[in-house]
């Protein structure tokens, strides 16, 4: 081999090595910065990481929004009408939030179960719904109709599903 091919070659050989680190570098940094949406089921499943961001997703639950009087704390239950989540968060929530109501959540799931939120996201208007939340709903038996039908989730959805 002559000395310029030899040349060429190392820098082809370098060019790839340095686009493979590249590439590695790229991957290893969006996984850890991605936060993969799981339903109440699949956390209780043992499905979602502990404390790694993650999103969850339901509905509000009717009577279990507590609020700190003292403090901007507020401690709530995603469900989707099978399995319970525990939310703690500590902030001012959207105007839209209130109990019977499709949210997602992101934070980070304790080993105790709970989900500390570092952010809450509602619905914004009465017939929208996130779609992962609309997509766990249908994977627990429930469809969009029957949110509509009985005021976005209340318990007699529930009831007419047993």
């Amino acid at each position: 081999m002559t000395p310029k091919r030899k040349r060429k070659l190392t820098i082809i050989l370098g060019l790839i090595s340095l686009a493979a680190v590249a590439v590695g570098l790229t991957l290893y940094a969006l996984r850890a910065n991605i936060n993969l949406f799981f339903s109440p089921i699949e956390i209780a499943a043992g499905d979602a990481p502990f404390e790694r961001q993650i999103r969850a997703g339901g509905m509000v639950k009717e009577g279990t929004v507590h609020r700190n009087p003292d403090s901007l704390d507020v401690e709530f239950v995603v469900t989707d009408y099978v399995e319970d989540l525990e939310v703690h968060y500590s902030g001012i929530l959207p105007d839209l939030f209130r109990e019977g109501q499709g949210v997602v959540v992101v934070g980070e799931l304790q080993p105790s179960g709970e989900l500390r939120a570092d952010q809450v996201l509602a619905r914004h208007d009465e017939n929208y719904m996130p779609p992962e939340v609309a997509e766990a709903l249908e994977e627990a038996g429930y469809s969009p109709a029957d949110f509509k039908a009985h005021g976005s989730g209340s318990d007699s959805a529930k009831d007419d599903k047993s």
